[in-house]
């Protein structure tokens, strides 16, 4: 067995087990008393039917692709599929397993000081990215050493590996966002604006529907999209290093050692993670992430002095330039999100006094918003190409993504502690705690919304240079098979393609956003009915029915999930076979750009019209059930769909076009 394989299997193992090693850390938190108890229990047992559920309907759709694949691309092909598939659904159901037995620790913690909240719910997020890496470096290394031992080629496997992550990446995100924005939508339209009650009001009929939403949406969603990135990332680089260094032996394992230094830096990063003494919570996340580009960066710099990569063209120097593009477009999203998001950014509280003027004058800065962001991304991605490829070429591209990889288990974690902070205040709400608990919770809620959408920037952004690698390695198919090197705007193939493909996120995003209205739409009446119907709701002496909502909700989501998840696999299939592999690859690029362009506007403006709600519930600008108030309560609902749905999904969706792309090539060039 090649010692990078070995390496990256044992940093899997040890990853893994330190997750165990936290989970128990986790579960031996107090949780609470009997009140809290029920509520935890309702959400969890929401959580679990509903995930249920969408895997028994995904695994259909996965067992009747891995039989079209295994007959025409034969068993490793279809191994690979149902390893990546499996695997991408163990890593969104650990997400949600840890996160339903995390938040209610964390609002039993929050009694103490928020440092101990603080540190329960980033142990809950820890548990989340450091398997989510562990799981696919594991699946990874897995394929390759099966290869090495059969004596077959590992790179059909391997497409098919990333083609089964993502595909459940797309179901689980959009599936998760459906439902969770649904609930959300149905319960504050009601709740707050008609019935004047507070977000998660134990009165709302939607309350659990809407926190179960945090736990399979955020947490089981983002898990494995994030699993589906880093396979898919690693993958893309090593076949285009197969294909562009085919004498230089092993050199193509290059990534998947860089991987396996990253996971221990990312462990590493966790301790770092340490409220300081200013209180500043996003400080403390900060300093782990910082600890963990550091440490990463020391470990891939120890490792190519030690045992430099042959790889003709590219010197050690090149290596490190790109490397370092990747850790530094990482900490500039960061930033950027950061500052279009935060609570307390110019660009939120100008959100805000837009509101103070209603709610169309909300809508209106809050889509300017969005739309302005996407330019310092962008530009920041496009810069970070620019260098990568003028010292290294594509391959340079395709390490810079590697490197971004490097902080995917502290990132994770970072983000799944947003959803566990969000249910945590949740439950507070709903067991009446003292106002000392709420303002603990309600701190570490505004901050979750903050990381939940930088970490949805940092996967949108390594998607965009995963994908160029992609694309890349689709034309080298195609430079082999029949010659075509370039794709020029003037043949009209190559600019149907890129039509079509521009198209595509939109119908894409505007399918899912419906998705979300009409589950809302289903929530709203139910919740309206019960108001109406059972007397004593609002005066306490009542209880709402609760389970009537999630199973609503949870049934809309699984109905209205499929058709959108299909998009990206059959649009290559039908272009590829009916316009040719030209269009085919216009296609793609025009996947890859406004799928970018889509989905960095929705997921920052989403998170700007979250934060601009919070601003004023801080009790800015006539504080809660004023004017502004209401207009930013529509915002957010407007906004929900835009950051929690469509936005976070198109990610996934650009990588499985172009890896159904790649699987199509062979047929193409024949």
């Amino acid at each position: 067995m090649d010692s990078i394989v070995l390496l990256s299997l044992i940093a899997g193992g040890v990853t893994l087990l330190y997750g165990v090693w936290l989970v128990s850390r986790i579960l031996a938190a107090p949780a609470g008393d009997t009140k809290m108890g029920e509520i935890a229990t309702a959400i969890r047992e929401g959580a679990n039917a509903y995930l249920w559920r969408q895997n028994r309907t995904v695994a259909v759709v996965a067992v009747l692709l891995a039989g079209l694949l295994w007959g025409r691309l034969g068993p490793t092909a279809a191994g690979g599929f149902l390893l990546g598939a499996f695997a991408s659904a163990l890593a969104g159901y650990i997400g949600m397993v840890i996160a339903v037995r995390s938040n209610v620790r964390v609002t039993e913690a929050a009694k103490r000081g928020l440092a101990q909240a603080l540190s329960v719910a980033f142990k809950g997020g820890s548990v989340t990215g450091l398997l989510v890496c562990g799981l696919a470096i594991l699946s990874i290394a897995g394929v390759l050493s099966v290869a090495n031992a059969r004596e077959f080629s590992p790179v059909t496997p391997l497409i098919a590996l990333s083609f089964g992550g993502s595909l459940i990446s797309v179901f689980a995100r959009l599936g998760g966002g459906i439902y969770t924005k649904g609930a959300d939508v149905g319960t504050d339209l009601v709740g707050k604006i008609e019935a004047g009650i507070p977000e998660d009001d134990p009165r709302n009929p939607g309350v659990i529907a809407d926190l179960v939403g945090d736990n399979v949406g955020d947490d089981a969603g983002m898990a494995a999209d994030l699993f589906e990135t880093y396979v898919v990332t690693t993958v893309s680089a090593i076949l285009l290093g197969m294909l562009l260094f085919p004498k230089d032996g092993s050199t193509y394992l290059f990534p998947l050692a860089v991987g396996a230094i990253s996971l221990a830096a990312s462990i590493l990063g966790t301790f770092f993670v340490i409220l300081p003494k200013s209180g500043r919570i996003m400080q403390a996340l900060y300093q782990g992430l910082a600890a963990a580009a550091l440490l990463s960066t020391a470990g891939f710099l120890g490792y190519i002095n030690f045992f430099p990569p042959v790889l003709e063209g590219i010197s050690k120097n090149a290596l490190i330039i790109t490397f370092l593009v990747g850790i530094v477009v990482t900490l500039g999203l960061v930033g950027i999100t950061e500052y279009f998001t935060g609570k307390n950014s110019a660009p939120v509280r100008g959100l805000a006094k837009a509101s103070a003027s209603g709610h169309g004058t909300n809508v209106i800065a809050g889509l300017a918003l969005s739309m302005k962001a996407t330019f310092p991304a962008i530009l920041l991605i496009a810069l970070g190409m620019l260098v990568s490829y003028s010292v290294a070429g594509l391959y340079g591209v395709a390490l810079a993504a590697v490197s971004m990889l490097s902080l995917t288990g502290i990132v994770v974690a970072i983000d799944a502690f947003g959803p566990i902070t969000d249910n945590a205040g949740g439950i507070a709400e709903m067991s009446n705690q003292k106002a000392s608990v709420r303002k603990i919770t309600d701190a570490l809620d505004a901050v979750g919304n903050t990381t939940k959408a930088v970490t949805k920037a940092y996967a949108i952004g390594s998607a965009g240079l995963a994908s160029l690698v992609l694309f890349a390695t689709y034309t080298q198919e195609l430079s082999a098979g029949r010659g075509i090197t370039s794709f020029s705007l003037s043949d009209p193939m190559v600019l149907v393609g890129l039509f079509i493909g521009g198209s595509l996120p939109y119908l894409f995003a505007g399918l899912a956003m419906e998705s979300v209205g009409k589950a809302a739409q289903a929530v709203v009446v139910e919740i309206r009915r019960q108001f109406k119907q059972i007397k004593g709701i609002m005066d306490g002496t009542a209880k709402p029915e609760y389970a009537k909502c999630v199973d609503i909700v949870t049934s809309a989501a699984l109905k209205e999930m499929i058709i959108p998840a299909l998009i990206p696999v059959a649009a290559p299939i039908l272009v590829g076979f009916l316009l040719g592999p030209k269009a085919l690859g216009g296609l793609l690029m025009g996947i890859i750009i406004t799928g970018l362009f889509v989905a960095v506007s929705m997921t920052t403006g989403g998170a700007a019209w979250d934060n601009a709600k919070k601003y004023i519930e801080a009790g800015h600008l006539g504080g809660k059930g004023g004017v502004a108030h209401q207009a930013a309560v529509t915002g957010d609902t407007v906004g929900d769909p835009y950051k929690d749905t469509a936005g976070p999904a198109i990610n996934p969706m650009i990588k499985v076009a172009n890896i159904v792309a790649l699987l199509l090539a062979p047929f193409l060039v024949s």
